[in-house]
C-alpha cells in the first residue's frame, strides 16, 4: 500500500487555531506555499475562514480576497493540486477558476442549497467532511450513540446527495472530521474506525494535525506547535488504516515519518 498523499495547510486567516495571522499577508502566504512545495507537499489546502471551535464566520468578499489571489499566484508557479477549504459555493467557483482542483468542504455541501449542483458543475475533487453543528457551537457537549456508525452513515448519505446532483463518484472524498464536534473519546474511536470508513471505496482525507485532542492526551502540549509527535502518530495510524491523504501543518516531518514506516513495511 503506498503512503498517503500529504496535504499542506495554508491558513490565510487571522484566527486559525495553530497559525492564525502568520500567513495572512499575501507575500507570507506565497512564501509558505513555496516552502511546503519544496518540502514535498502533494496538495496545498488554502483556507480563508477559520473553522476552529468558536470561530466566527467570514463574509464572502473577504474570503475571496484572502484566497483567490494566492491560488492564482501558486498556479502561476506550479502545476500541483490546489484545494480550496471553504463552505461557500461562490468561493469554490472562483477558486477553481483561479486554478484549484479540489473543494474541501467542512459542511459536506450543506452550507448552501446550490452547493451540490455547483460541485457537479465545477467537476473538481470534492471532500465531504463530517461536522456536528457549526464551528461556533460544535464543541458544546457533542453526543453520539455510536460515533463511527453515525459518521459513516452521514458521509454515505452526503455522497449519495452529491452524486444525485451530478458529482461523479470518483471525485468524492470522505473526511471523518476529527475535532469537529467530537470529544477525545469520539476522536479516538474514529481513528480506530478508519478502516471501516475507507472500506466504501471513497478515498479518505484525515485531518488531525496539531488538534486539541492531542493536548487532552498530553497536557504539556497546550501550544499547537508542541503537538508534532501526536500529529505524526495519527498520520502513521492513518497510513496503516488506508487513508488516501493526510492534512498536515508539518509537511517535511510527516513525509519522513511516512517514508520510514513504508520502508519498514517493505
Amino acid at each position: 500500500m503506498p503512503p498517503p498523499l500529504v496535504m499542506g495547510v495554508i491558513n490565510v486567516t487571522p484566527d486559525s487555531f495553530s497559525d492564525g495571522g502568520r500567513h495572512l499577508a499575501p507575500e507570507n502566504a506565497l512564501a509558505h506555499a513555496r516552502k511546503l512545495i519544496a518540502q514535498g507537499a502533494d496538495i496545498l489546502d488554502i483556507g480563508g475562514e477559520s473553522t476552529r471551535p468558536g470561530a466566527e464566520p467570514v463574509d464572502e468578499a473577504e474570503e475571496l480576497a484572502r484566497t483567490v489571489p494566492l491560488i492564482a499566484a501558486i498556479r502561476a508557479e506550479s502545476a500541483m493540486t490546489i484545494s480550496i477549504d471553504t463552505m461557500k459555493p461562490a468561493v469554490a467557483r472562483a477558486a477553481v477558476a483561479a486554478g484549484a482542483g479540489m473543494w474541501n468542504d467542512v459542511s459536506a455541501l450543506r452550507f448552501a442549497p446550490d452547493a451540490p449542483a455547483v460541485a457537479a458543475e465545477l467537476g473538481c475533487q470534492v471532500v465531504l467532511m463530517h461536522m456536528l453543528g457549526e464551528p461556533r457551537t460544535m464543541q458544546n457537549a457533542p453526543v453520539y450513540g455510536d460515533v463511527i456508525a453515525e459518521v459513516e452513515a452521514f458521509l454515505l448519505a452526503r455522497a449519495e446527495a452529491a452524486m444525485a446532483a451530478g458529482v461523479a463518484r470518483g471525485k468524492i472524498w470522505f473526511d471523518p472530521g476529527v475535532g469537529f464536534g467530537k470529544t477525545l473519546e469520539h476522536n479516538l474511536a474514529l481513528l480506530r474506525g478508519l478502516p471501516r470508513l475507507a472500506s466504501h471505496g471513497f478515498p479518505v482525507l484525515l485531518g488531525a494535525s496539531r488538534k486539541r485532542f492531542i493536548a487532552a492526551i498530553d497536557p504539556e502540549a497546550r501550544d499547537p506547535a508542541d503537538r508534532l509527535g501526536g500529529s505524526l502518530a495519527v498520520a502513521l495510524a492513518g497510513a496503516r488504516a488506508g487513508v488516501a491523504a493526510v492534512r498536515v501543518h508539518d509537511v517535511r516531518e510527516t513525509r519522513q515519518a511516512l517514508a520510514v514506516q513504508a520502508a519498514i513495511a517493505d
